[in-house]
């Protein structure tokens, strides 16, 4: 049986992410995953540019991934590394000197279009949803993807939106707690544009029978339902969360300070500053969708990119 071993890197607007795993003919087995909150897109919709000690925390974040891939690899069996980047990457007019920066420590970045990103989150996403008429949901810290179509086919219509929860914390929830008229303000943005791809779909006679929702806002947010103290992906992963609890959390963390939100039970302290943003694109984006709710997946763009990798 041949084994390729893959190390997927993803960096995004928050989070910088490792998942290494096997790939033979019978399916994708995880050896190791790692999340890390680095905020590489700290004031990037402002200035248009990565900062410094931004690109720098990111840098330390993947020395440390590094030293996890050489452990996993050996000569028998070596290990591929694909390293991308999102929105922040994308958005920013010195993305060639972090790409330079990684470089150094041997690891070659692609900064991906979000119609790319968009694909290979499908990819990882829909494989366990075979036959379902999906729309798989990425709400980034800089964009939010939306994929349509078939499970484990090739998307019907995708679009990269450049609506995520650090550009919209960043633009419009100042207040701490963030007052009504923000949060109202963000939503009267972004859902117009929402909108548009709901139309088109529409268009297509395509009716969406579940929404998968990947990456921090919904695995947050299905951890915080469930009060866990302590992580568990087991828990999260395929976990339902209807419309109405989801408004439910949305209330209730924006009701909080900063300080009182990095006390709530679920929820990454590092994330506490956006979390209240997601909560308005995820639900906004559900409310149009018209499913009720959504299932949360840990199998994301990570999966997508050994997936396509391996082939």
């Amino acid at each position: 049986m041949t084994v390729k071993r893959i190390a997927a890197i993803d960096i995004g607007t928050v989070t910088s992410r490792l998942l290494v795993a096997d790939v033979d003919e019978t399916g994708l087995h995880e050896l190791h995953r790692s999340t890390a909150i680095t905020n590489l897109g700290e004031d990037v919709d402002a200035n248009g540019y990565l900062l410094d000690t931004a690109m720098q925390r990111v840098d330390e974040k993947i020395a440390e991934y590094k030293q996890i891939i050489d452990d996993l690899s050996s000569e028998e069996l070596p290990v591929k590394i694909v390293a991308m980047a999102t929105s922040a990457s994308r958005d920013a007019s010195n993305s060639q000197d972090f790409v330079d920066m990684l470089a150094r420590r041997g690891i070659t970045l692609s900064v991906i279009p979000g119609e790319k990103e968009a694909a290979l989150s499908f990819k990882g996403a829909s494989s366990s949803f075979a036959g379902e008429r999906l729309l798989v949901l990425d709400v980034g810290g800089g964009s939010s993807e939306m994929i349509a179509g078939i499970g484990a086919e090739e998307p019907l219509h995708k679009h990269s939106f450049n609506v995520g929860c650090r550009r919209v914390t960043e633009r419009f929830l100042h207040g701490d707690p963030p007052t009504a008229e923000e949060m109202q303000e963000s939503v009267d943005w972004f859902a117009p544009q929402f909108a548009t791809f709901f139309d088109d779909l529409a268009a297509r006679d395509f009716k969406v029978d579940r929404i998968v929702a990947v990456a921090g806002t919904a695995t947050s947010l299905a951890a915080i339902e469930q009060e866990m103290e302590v992580y568990d992906s087991s828990r999260v992963h395929g976990a339902y969360i209807t419309l109405d609890s989801l408004h439910a959390m949305r209330d209730k963390l924006a009701s909080l300070t900063l300080e009182e939100r990095c006390n709530v039970a679920g929820l990454q302290p590092g994330r506490a500053p956006v979390i209240v943003a997601g909560t308005l694109i995820l639900g906004e984006i559900v409310r149009q969708a018209g499913t009720g709710g959504f299932t949360v997946s840990e199998a994301d763009i990570l999966h997508g990119i050994i997936m396509d990798a391996a082939q």
